[in-house]
């Protein structure tokens, strides 16, 4: 189990009184992942959720901080390496240590992001973290790209003729039609400049024993979880036309790992991978 502080689950269990919009009889993705990592940020309807899930696949709150700790290897690549000093961040989740204008600003100050979230959560969140015109919030969706790219909180901070790096971690397989989900990334990609980078990550089963699979679709069928889990090809079919950076798509454990102690792959269970759109 994380280290949840009883108390304050209780005080965010009273939360909907006072902001009507959100709604703690249904769950929400961003505070159940809040869950798996230990923080605070969450209600019973998504504890319960997340312990279901945890049951079957208990390795899952290691996916949840692999997540997290490919999140930050990959955006000190962008603001180091490929020096990008604009980030779309699309389904950003609560905050928790390292967010994204953290990572990149403690490379260069003058990084800009764009935050993006459906989650009324989030948003209250969020506000938090505007620092003079250099980090922002959309309250925005990735079912709809277009009006993400129209918003004027991201037309006022980034500039999209320049390279910026995209970021679509553990959210696209929150959409369960894979043409779908490869319509939004390529809507993305089109906007964004030559020399703009795509972050993606995605749930898979390829690494796990066939009756975790079979336990896994079960639930998928049942309701009892929503992410849509894809093998490596229809995975990697979101980076048609860009270059992948080495080592290409891989378990997110495996993408330029800090340590040699890490999880197996069976344990993480997510593809990750960063595209250069070269023209």
């Amino acid at each position: 189990m994380s280290d949840v502080d009883p108390m304050a689950a209780m005080d965010l269990d009273r939360m909907p009184s006072m902001n009507p919009s959100v709604d703690d009889q249904t769950v929400s993705p961003a505070r159940r992942w809040n869950y798996w990592l230990g923080g605070k940020d969450h209600f019973q309807v998504d504890r319960e959720s997340g312990d279901r899930i945890a049951a079957a696949y208990p390795a899952v709150r290691t996916a949840a901080q692999q997540g997290r700790a490919f999140h930050n290897r990959a955006i000190r690549y962008l603001a180091g390496e490929a020096g990008i000093r604009q980030f779309l961040d699309i389904g950003t989740g609560l905050p928790a240590p390292d967010n994204t204008h953290e990572v990149a600003q403690s490379i260069d100050p003058a990084s800009r992001v764009v935050y993006v979230d459906n989650d009324p959560m989030v948003l209250a969140h969020a506000r938090a973290l505007m620092t003079g015109g250099t980090t922002t919030f959309v309250h925005g969706d990735l079912n709809d790209p277009g009006a993400i790219l129209a918003a004027d909180e991201l037309r006022d901070t980034l500039d999209l003729s320049r390279p910026v790096a995209i970021l679509l971690i553990a959210v696209l397989h929150f959409i369960p039609d894979d043409d779908k989900a490869r319509a939004v990334v390529r809507e993305l990609v089109d906007a964004a400049a030559p020399g703009s980078y795509l972050v993606a990550t995605n749930s898979t089963k390829d690494f796990v024993p066939p009756h975790v699979a079979a336990v896994y679709d079960q639930m998928l069928a049942a309701g009892h979880v929503d992410a849509w889990p894809r093998d490596k090809d229809t995975f990697g079919s979101f980076f048609d036309g860009l270059e992948l950076v080495d080592p290409g798509a891989v378990a997110i454990s495996e993408w330029r790992p800090d340590s040699e102690d890490r999880p197996a792959a069976a344990e993480v269970s997510m593809y990750g991978a960063i595209g250069l759109k070269s023209r």
